[in-house]
């Protein structure tokens, strides 16, 4: 911001108009032109006698405008007479050139004298005072410009344009005053001077005639909040019109999509308190009966493809509360599916019939064949690092494919996803036939390279450290690839990864990783584990929702740091090992969102085949599932979500190959809330520790084995925290089961005679098993998630309710931290 000081300081005793005097000149100046014509009539003898002619006009005071420029504005010539119409059209025209402060028309005889004061020229522009709006931000809005005539309408303009910009950052009350300083050669400083005031935020938010839903429901549903001490990272209480015309579209939606077909959004408006420091905003409403689905009914008039065929693609269901979002979504899939099943004109027309006195609402789905459209062309414009075959691959049409609507849709998501562009927009123009369209994709690109440095903590790493160099857009290219190290206290790791999602411009996803991991497990295991090598990716996606995937790891591990009273199923694992792997995963996913999703199911089958090299021989499966119930009827809104979870998965060995216990299940802690990580299962005792009765064992020296069989199954209740929804806090409810059984170890240690291992007394000592049983073990607990301005925080506290004596429990369990 430029500060005027040296200059200001010498001229202000001078030259400085005061804001007084400003305000002076600035309403004389402000005069309409109609006025300044009638205070300029000339009077006594420049009385004008119509009949005698101008021989001469002459002007006066014009130093930088020429003579000639001031003179093709006027209307009177030479020549004509001194008609007053003539000469108030010139006064008028002079003024309305903008260029002087001042004009009078004057007759000495013949001649018609000018005498004018130019406006000064503006040397700069300088704002002084602001804080909450940067300088460019406000030149950018005003009208004036160095080396540019001044006036004080301009002035006036550009102070009512300056005060739009603080009305828009909630700050209504603030002040602006120009100011002038001048300079030599009538050249001006302008000068704004802002006094910001403080923000004006929005203290109560009301709602009139709403009976079905209370104002706590209604105020998380819009996008204005009240003000409270931790928006100071939110900008949802600053009042704004436009964004009280957009929580009312909110509203609309919500109540239609909660059966109220017949809502009103009648008003909403802001009042600003008598101190003008807050606002009060009322929305009023009238909600009008709420309607549940009557008959659901299909009309088909396409070839080959029945109303009763159709009905399998109705996901409503009579006498649910009336869901508009849901019957758009639900045309929507019918198209998408009509179209991928060799129709690809199909048209679905939902039309509904209201049926006020049994408050039910009768659908019609009409199914036919819409016009027949081609794509012609294809445009991409804007793409100035991006690669055209890069944006064309993601188009879900070509030249010559069919074209419906609902592709322009997907195109612009698809393009969006990518993250490379800031703006995406597509339209279609008319090809050279009525039958054609040409399709244009315009394109604004945005930096893809990240750099990023991290920190957090997590119950199982500790203190946590990462820092990261990516490029999600490799010279255009579409390839992702970076480089990542993090430093923990109980981990480190580093990765270089590089993928490309159209390999060979084909959907075929491939990519490589080269890492280095260690983990010391000192907080639940009795030594430390380091890997390092390659691992090689490939997938492919058959449909929207069906994808495959195929990985091969060749990897070093080592055991090592082994506690000195650890197990000897611990003592045979210590040394390295080579891992050879083949694995492949099957995954069908509907879910709504990847993040918190609200409704769907995903099915996941993936194996891994070990054994193509390396010392490690075994053959492992796992099944996982999801579903996703949303609570939207019961609970009246889309906050609330029921995720079952559920999971198993099945290792044996094959060849001669060893047994080490790194590559077993583990159950604990993410899978098994309320346990601590491989809390569940078989364990060893360690060396050192003797067997003291049938149930009095020595515990403090046991490691954890892992096993061969896992199964798991959850069920969490998501959903919001009243009056903290708008911060990102949401909580949730589970219930975890899960058992892990099967000892996997190179030798069992299990008879006290045959397996015996004497020690350097020569006492019979042996390795004692236990938790090796499918037992179930259950917890419940709750949670919260918090999506912080600093990163994610998960907590939960998690209470076993069935458990075997020795498993580790944890209570708490939480984790913090992200990229930023």
């Amino acid at each position: 911001m430029l500060v005027l000081k040296s200059k200001r300081s010498a001229l202000l005793a001078s030259v400085c108009l005061l804001p007084a005097l400003f305000s002076y000149k600035a309403s004389a100046q402000f005069m309409p032109v109609h006025q300044h014509a009638a205070s300029r009539q000339m009077v006594g003898d420049d009385v004008i006698a119509r009949n005698q002619r101008i021989e001469d006009i002459e002007v006066h005071g014009n130093d930088r405008i020429e003579t000639s420029t001031i003179l093709s504005y006027m209307v009177a010539r030479p020549g004509d007479t001194f008609n007053q119409d003539d000469l108030d059209r010139s006064l008028k025209t002079l003024y309305a050139t903008g260029l002087f402060k001042d004009v009078v028309l004057h007759r000495s005889g013949s001649v018609l004298q000018v005498q004018v004061v130019e406006n000064p020229i503006v040397n700069r522009i300088v704002f002084e005072g602001n804080h909450a709006a940067k300088d460019e931000d406000l030149r950018k809005v005003i009208g004036l410009r160095p080396r540019a005539v001044f006036t004080a309408e301009a002035a006036a303009s550009d102070r009512q344009k300056i005060l739009e910009v603080y009305a828009q950052k909630a700050r209504y009350g603030a002040d602006v005053t120009p100011q002038l300083i001048k300079l030599a050669h009538n050249r001006v400083d302008v000068v704004f001077q802002v006094n910001e005031g403080p923000q004006t935020l929005i203290r109560r938010i009301a709602f009139v005639g709403n009976r079905h839903f209370s104002e706590a429901q209604l105020a998380s549903v819009v996008s204005s909040k009240e003000t409270a001490w931790y928006r100071f990272f939110s900008s949802a209480d600053q009042y704004n019109p436009e964004r009280l015309r957009y929580d009312g579209e909110l509203l609309r939606r919500y109540y239609l999509a909660n059966g109220f077909v017949d809502f009103q959004m009648i008003n909403a408006t802001g009042e600003m308190s008598p101190d003008r420091k807050s606002f009060f905003v009322t929305f009023t409403i009238k909600e009008g009966p709420r309607y549940r689905l009557g008959k659901i009914d299909i009309r088909s008039s396409l070839r080959h493809m029945t109303a009763v065929q159709l009905r399998k693609y109705v996901e409503l269901y009579p006498n649910q509360w009336y869901d508009g979002n849901a019957v758009q979504q639900n045309v929507t899939n019918m198209e998408e599916t009509l179209q991928s099943e060799g129709y690809p004109f199909a048209m679905v027309r939902p039309e509904i019939a209201r049926n006020p006195e049994k408050q039910i609402v009768n659908l019609l789905f009409d199914v036919s064949e819409g016009p027949r459209m081609y794509v012609e062309r294809l445009d991409i414009n804007g793409n100035t690092v991006t690669r055209d075959n890069v944006i064309r691959r993601q188009m879900p049409m070509s030249e010559g494919d069919p074209y419906t609507p609902v592709l322009k849709k997907y195109a612009k998501q698809s393009l969006e996803d990518l993250g490379y562009f800031k703006t995406v927009s597509i339209n279609q123009g008319q090809g050279s036939a009525p039958d054609k369209v040409n399709v244009s994709t315009s394109v604004v690109e945005k930096p893809t390279g990240e750099f990023s440095l991290g920190g957090g903590y997590s119950t199982d790493v500790g203190v946590i450290g990462n820092i990261g160099l990516k490029q999600h857009n490799l010279l255009g290219t579409g390839v992702d690839a970076g480089i990542s190290g993090t430093m923990a206290m109980w981990q480190r790791q580093v990765d270089a990864s590089i993928t490309d999602p159209y390999f060979l411009n084909r959907n075929l996803v491939v990519g490589a990783d080269l890492f280095y991991i260690n983990n010391h497990y000192q907080t639940y295991q009795n030594y430390s584990e380091s890997r390092y090598g390659i691992s090689l990716r490939m997938g492919y996606a058959y449909t929207n929702h069906l994808s495959q995937s195929f990985n091969y790891s060749l990897m070093e591990r080592g055991v090592s740091g082994i506690w000195d009273h650890s197990s000897q199923y611990i003592l045979d694992n210590q040394g390295h090992s080579l891992l050879s792997q083949l694995g492949t995963v099957i995954q069908y996913d509907t879910r709504d969102r990847r993040m918190m999703p609200h409704k769907g199911f995903i099915l996941r089958l993936g194996g891994d085949v070990a054994g193509l090299g390396g010392d490690a021989r075994y053959l492992r499966g796992k099944f996982d599932a999801a579903y996703y119930l949303p609570l939207d009827d019961l609970m009246g809104n889309h906050d609330w979500t029921v995720e079952f979870k559920a999971g198993t998965g099945f290792m044996t060995d094959w060849g001669h190959g060893k047994d080490w216990i790194i590559d077993n299940f583990y159950l604990g802690g993410n899978n098994l809330r309320g346990f601590w990580d491989g809390g569940v299962g078989p364990r060893a005792i360690g060396q050192g520790y003797q067997i003291l009765g049938p149930n009095g064992q020595n515990r403090a020296g046991e490691d954890m084995l892992g096993g061969r069989f896992i199964y798991t199954g959850s069920m969490t209740v998501h959903f919001p925290i009243p009056y903290a929804s708008s911060m990102g806090l949401r909580g949730r409810a589970f219930i975890d089961t899960g058992s892990l059984a099967g000892l996997r170890v190179r030798r069992r240690l299990t008879n006290p005679i045959k397996d015996g291992i004497p020690n350097s007394k020569g006492e019979i000592l042996y390795q004692g098993v236990s938790g090796d049983t499918l037992t179930p073990r259950i917890s419940a607990g709750a949670g919260i998630s918090w999506k912080s301005p600093f990163g994610l925080l998960n907590i939960d506290c998690g209470i076993p309710i069935k458990r075997s004596y020795n498993d580790r429990t944890q209570l708490l369990r939480f984790g913090f931290g992200q990229q930023f």
